[in-house]
């Protein structure tokens, strides 16, 4: 028996589609001038009625994770709705599969995504998803700007 792992390499500025439907387009790109070895995957294609979204994450860092934070800015039809900052790793206890891994390892993860739980209003969204590797964010490992454009109210 064997497995196929699928890696795929993009270019900064080509956009990504991570899924459409009647309700909901997603797609990505990479904020940096760098090929990432990247994929990630979103089920279900949907806002309505869902209270969780699963998330299926395959990516080979270019530095190790020992500390990490995550920052979400989101924009709401071009007006600045929320900004989120979560330490995911510190170095020491860590609870998330993503920390300690090393440069050049594969790291495969998958995990929920309950904010889908939230009534989105139809529009476009812009999400930057920035990954760094000090407290200061000044060492950024990974960023990714997000679109998603949902088509209809769930109301």
């Amino acid at each position: 028996m064997f497995g196929l792992l699928f890696f795929i390499l993009f270019a900064p500025g080509v956009s990504e589609l991570l899924c459409t439907s009647s309700d909901l387009e997603m797609s990505y790109t990479f904020c940096d001038s760098t090929a990432h070895a990247f994929m990630f995957n979103l089920t279900p294609c949907s806002t309505m009625n869902k209270p969780v979204w699963k998330a299926a994450l395959t990516w080979i860092p270019r530095s190790d994770i020992h500390f990490l934070k995550i920052v979400f800015d989101v924009w709401y039809d071009g007006a600045k709705a929320l900004l989120w900052k979560e330490l995911l790793c510190s170095g020491a206890d860590d609870e998330y599969s993503v920390c300690g891994t090393l440069k050049g390892e594969t790291l495969v993860a998958t995990f929920d995504i309950k904010g889908s739980r939230i009534q989105f209003p139809k529009g476009n969204y812009s999400i930057i998803l920035q990954g760094f590797s000090d407290d200061s964010e000044n060492n950024m490992l990974i960023c990714l700007n997000f679109t998603m454009i949902v088509k209809q109210d769930a109301f």
